[in-house]
C-alpha cells in the first residue's frame, strides 16, 4: 500500500511555528498571559501613586505656599523658646496662627495662648473658626496699633507677616509687638532667597515677599530704636545647639519696650 504524500509547506504544531504558541498543549511557556499580569502591576503602581501625590502629600502647616513656612517653624521652636523666655502668656502672629496657638493650649498645659490672624481666615480649617468666635484668635490687620495694654504678654512672637510689610508699615508695627510684651519679642523671617507667595496670593498678602538679611534687620532695629536683645539670642543658641534644632528662618531677638 502506498503512504500518502503530506504537503512539503505544512508545519505540525510546537515544531517552531506561531501556532504552537496559542496551542494550549504546547511545552512553551505562553507571553501574552505574562504581559498582561505585567501591564496589571504597573497600572496599580501607577494608580498608588498619584493617589499618595494628592492625599498624603497635601498637608499645608501654613497658607503661605512655597518652599517653607516660619510658621511651621515656630511649632518646631517652641522647646527651645521654653528655655529662653517666659512663656505663661503668648501671642503669636502671623498667618495660620490657629495651628500654633491649638498646640500651645494642647502641649504646654500652663501656656496661655493668644493668636492675631493678619489676613481672610475664609478657607481656614473648623477648628480655627472656633478659636476665633471664642475671641482666642482674632482677625486684625497688623498695620494699625493692637487692642492690648502694654506688657500684656509676656512673650510675643510673629512669623511670616514681616515679610510682606513695607519699611513704613515695618516702623508701625515691630515697635508695637515689642510695646505690648514683658518679656521680649521673637521674629520669625525668611532668608533672601527663599520662596515667595504665588500670584494667586499677592491679592491676600498685598505684595510679595521681601526676604531681607540679618545686617539689614540689625541696620533696622537701630534707626527704629528698637533693642536686640543678645542674652536671649546666646541663650536660644546654646539651647538649640543641645537639642540639635536648626531652624530655616531667621530668628530675632528683642527686647521690650521700656
Amino acid at each position: 500500500m502506498s503512504k500518502r504524500p503530506t504537503h512539503p509547506n505544512r508545519r505540525h504544531p510546537g515544531n517552531g511555528s506561531l501556532l504552537g504558541v496559542f496551542n494550549p498543549k504546547s511545552r512553551s511557556t505562553p507571553l501574552l498571559p505574562k504581559l498582561l499580569g505585567f501591564l496589571v502591576v504597573v497600572l496599580i503602581f501607577v494608580y498608588f501613586f498619584r493617589r499618595s501625590g494628592e492625599n498624603g502629600v497635601k498637608q499645608p502647616l501654613s497658607k503661605i505656599e512655597g518652599d517653607f513656612t516660619c510658621t511651621s517653624e515656630v511649632q518646631r521652636a517652641i522647646p527651645v523658646l521654653k528655655t529662653t523666655y517666659n512663656m505663661n502668656k503668648v501671642l503669636h502672629v502671623g498667618p495660620d496662627t490657629c495651628s500654633v496657638v491649638s498646640k500651645l493650649l494642647k502641649e504646654e498645659e500652663e501656656t496661655e495662648a493668644w493668636g492675631i490672624e493678619p489676613y481672610d481666615i475664609e478657607d481656614s480649617a473648623r477648628n480655627c473658626k472656633i478659636l476665633v468666635r471664642k475671641g482666642i484668635v482674632r482677625v486684625a490687620d497688623i498695620k494699625f496699633p493692637l487692642p492690648y495694654k502694654e506688657n500684656s504678654f509676656s512673650l510675643v512672637i510673629i512669623s511670616d507677616a514681616v515679610d510682606y510689610l513695607s519699611i513704613k508699615y515695618l516702623n508701625k508695627t515691630i515697635p508695637e509687638l515689642a510695646r505690648v510684651s514683658s518679656d521680649g519679642l521673637v521674629i520669625f523671617a525668611g532668608y533672601p532667597g527663599h520662596s515667595r507667595a504665588k500670584v494667586q496670593e499677592l491679592s491676600k498678602f498685598g505684595r510679595p515677599a521681601k526676604m531681607r538679611s540679618s545686617s539689614w534687620w540689625s541696620q533696622f532695629f537701630s534707626q527704629a530704636k528698637l533693642n536686640e536683645n543678645q542674652d536671649a539670642r546666646k541663650t536660644f543658641e546654646q539651647s538649640a545647639t543641645k537639642t540639635s534644632y536648626k531652624s530655616g528662618c531667621q530668628i530675632l531677638h528683642l527686647k521690650s519696650n521700656p
